[in-house]
């Protein structure tokens, strides 16, 4: 089944359900995605849809800081929630070990040898991490490795 029409299916669940964290999260992923293929007279494929939800997933991990600093303990519960839908659409998260060894990789077939590479570095992984790891994780590692 597509991701799309995955999306679809939970949406139509979640009502019946009447769980309105999913619905609403799903809801924002499937309107992001319609905006999308609107925009740019495109319909995304899978790969496409999974960077819509990376895309709304890194949203919502931005403002929580704020939520946290408002003390709002309900809106952050609610983040939270919706965070936790949209990883499930979201292939497997590399761990930070599996981060480390392919900037090893990478700096090794680059050639990299001081900050000034960095730019080589990350355009060869971030092909290879794109919805697998968050772009911030692998910077930082990056910079621990050229450093």
């Amino acid at each position: 089944m597509a991701l799309k029409e995955k999306l679809m299916e939970d949406l139509k669940q979640a009502m019946k359900d009447k769980d309105v964290n999913r619905k609403n999260a799903v809801q924002m992923v499937r309107a992001s995605v319609l905006q999308v293929e609107k925009d740019n007279k495109i319909t995304l494929d899978d790969n496409g849809v999974i960077e819509v939800i990376a895309k709304e997933v890194k949203k919502r991990k931005d403002v929580l800081p704020d939520y946290v600093k408002s003390g709002r303990q309900e809106l952050i519960d609610a983040l939270n929630r919706e965070i936790e839908v949209l990883m499930a659409y979201l292939p497997e998260q590399m761990s930070e070990a599996e981060i480390e060894a392919l900037v090893k990789e990478a700096i090794a077939s680059t050639g990299a040898s001081s900050m000034k590479d960095i730019g080589k570095v990350m355009a060869y992984l971030m092909p290879k991490t794109k919805g697998k790891a968050d772009g911030k994780a692998v910077n930082e590692a990056v910079k621990r490795n050229l450093s």
